[in-house]
This record gives C-alpha cells, structure tokens and sequence, in this order.
C-alpha cells in the first residue's frame, strides 16, 4: 500500500504521515528533508549567480547521510532554501527516482511532500492533502521551536510561511495543489490525535472500498 500525504508547510503532513506509517508498519520518507539537505549544502551560495547549477550538483550527489542532521533540517533557515531550490527543475528531477523507488519498495509506503500524489506516485492506493490555515500552522511551528528553545518572532514566521505559500504556488515543476483524487483534511482545528484518527478513518475508508470492488 502506497499512501501520498501531500501539504503546505507546517500543516501537519509530516506527523500525520509518520502516524499513518506507524499505524501501518510502513516505512515512512518525509521528502521535505531532500530539499532542505540540497538547500543547506548550497547556503552560502544563496544570493550569488551559481546558486542553481551548485543545487543541481548537490541534487545529483544527495545521500542519506545527507539527512542524519534533522537539528539543522528542521530549521527556519533549511525551511526557507529548501522552497528557494525547489522552484529548479533540475533540482526536482534529481530527486525524482529516489522517491519513486522509495514508494515502490516491496509493501508499500508513506511520503509526504509537496507533489508526491501528483507527480511522485500518480498511481498511489491513497492520497491525503492535509491543508491549515495561516494562523495555525504559524502557530505550530513556533510551538515547535520553542520546544527547543529558540527565541520565536512570530510576526516574521508568518510572513515566513505566506511567502513561502506564494513560492510554492508559482513554482511551475511543483505540486503544491492537491490531486483531483486526493482526500482534503483540514487539520486548523485538530490535535495531532484527532487529526491522526481523521487520516486513517479515510485510508481504511479508501482500502476498504478498493477491496469490496475487486470482489464484487
């Protein structure tokens, strides 16, 4: 079983999608942390004019070994490239394989990104776009650095994650819209146990009705 779990940022995705793989005994890849791996190897060429051939590069030698650091991954400033290198089609590409044969491994399973339903598993047994106002997923991830005790400018994270939402929107080799098959979860309003139960009521709702149409 292959599930697609796809989002904005800070809209819950990455729980939920380690939640489902939990649940499920499946392996999980968060495809965020591809991107912000080639983003951070590439940040002190942020602003100069080899900023896309050196993400290329990065791209095409990523690792796992890449992704060990999850300190650093999971930071505003990893954030913040991981949306500036995605807009590189070159960039994309590269990962492309890495997340197909991922999800294609023996069992199944769970990725979450920006266009796994779309564009990495077209063919997924189930698609969940989980989706957050503003406010709340800004709220999110300032809980989450302070957990870590980082001093938090709420005002700027905000204005983080609408600028980045614009990237994400205008980014031509993204997917940051949700597939027409894919299943909407809002989660504004829920905690991560009830967004949880919400996500697999619909994953076994999904597998459920595949199952009893194969038999009928």
């Amino acid at each position: 079983m292959i599930i697609a779990v796809d989002g904005p940022a800070a809209s819950g995705k990455g729980t939920l999608a380690q939640g489902l793989a939990r649940h499920y005994g499946l392996p999980h890849l968060d495809t965020g942390l591809l991107y912000r791996a080639v983003g951070l190897a590439v940040r002190d060429a942020a602003d100069t004019p080899q900023f896309e051939a050196r993400a290329i590069a990065a791209a095409r030698a990523l690792d796992t070994a890449h992704l060990t650091d999850l300190e650093a991954l999971t930071s505003a400033e990893a954030s913040v490239l991981a949306s500036k290198v995605a807009v590189i089609g070159d960039v994309r590409q590269a990962m492309r394989q890495y997340q197909r044969d991922f999800a294609r491994q023996p069992g199944g399973a769970v990725l979450d990104g920006r266009d796994i339903g779309t564009v990495i598993c077209p063919d997924a047994d189930v698609k969940l776009f989980i989706e957050a106002d503003s406010k709340a997923r800004m709220e999110r991830r300032a809980r989450q650095f302070e957990a870590k005790g980082l001093p938090v400018d709420r005002y700027a994270l905000y204005h983080q994650i609408e600028e980045r939402d614009a990237r994400d929107r205008a980014n031509p080799h993204g997917g940051f819209y949700k597939a027409a098959d894919a299943h909407l979860l809002d989660t504004t309003r829920l905690d991560i146990e009830a967004a949880l139960r919400a996500a697999v009521a619909i994953v076994d709702g999904v597998m459920a009705g595949k199952a009893a149409s194969k038999g009928a």
